[in-house]
């Protein structure tokens, strides 16, 4: 979404949603057993819409996926926040509980955009009679950058808008590749 904007007039308005509430209901674990570590990320993001706000939540995003998964550093929130320009001091959230509601309610404002079958990334638009819709994905490895980035957005709108559009979906043949594409 930072690279759609640089191309086409979007504006982003940045949500918390999380892994661990994505898939607590589950026997299995996705994501492994990482349950407690997954929600320290998540926790810190809340601080930061709380007290920073969208444009800071969007900052740390970046930052994060770009040390977490560019160069593998992963748990590193400190660093991730100082990165984002953010005070360091935020990492200590991390084992609180007290935004676990605020994550919840975000996480809960997704899934009804786009439905309880679904991972993240959500991303909602306006759809045909201007409701709210949401989707699940894209999911892209490498991400596209600069125009490439744009005409995505420009078929994910094209899909998003057609009334009773629901899914586009194959199976990862490849393990994601980080780092900038196209």
């Amino acid at each position: 979404m930072v690279e759609v904007t640089k191309v086409r007039p979007v504006t982003v308005r940045w949500r918390v949603m999380s892994l661990s509430v994505l898939n607590e209901h589950r026997d299995d674990h996705p994501e492994g057993e990482w349950e407690e570590y997954m929600w320290a990320p998540v926790r810190v993001c809340a601080a930061v819409e709380e007290r920073f706000g969208q444009q800071a939540l969007g900052d740390l995003f970046t930052a994060m996926g770009t040390r977490f998964h560019l160069h593998g550093d992963w748990g590193n929130l400190a660093a991730a926040l100082s990165d984002a320009g953010l005070p360091e001091a935020i990492a200590e959230v991390a084992g609180a509980t007290a935004y676990d509601e605020a994550i919840r309610s975000s996480h809960a404002r997704a899934v009804g955009l786009a439905g309880g079958d679904i991972g993240t990334p959500v991303v909602s638009v306006a759809g045909p009679g201007g409701e709210r819709v949401g989707f699940f994905g894209p999911v892209v490895s490498p991400a596209p950058t600069g125009e490439a980035a744009g005409q995505l957005w420009d078929g994910f709108l094209m899909m998003a808008t057609v009334p009773g559009f629901f899914e586009v979906k194959r199976a990862r043949i490849e393990e994601p590749r980080f780092g900038m594409g196209g």
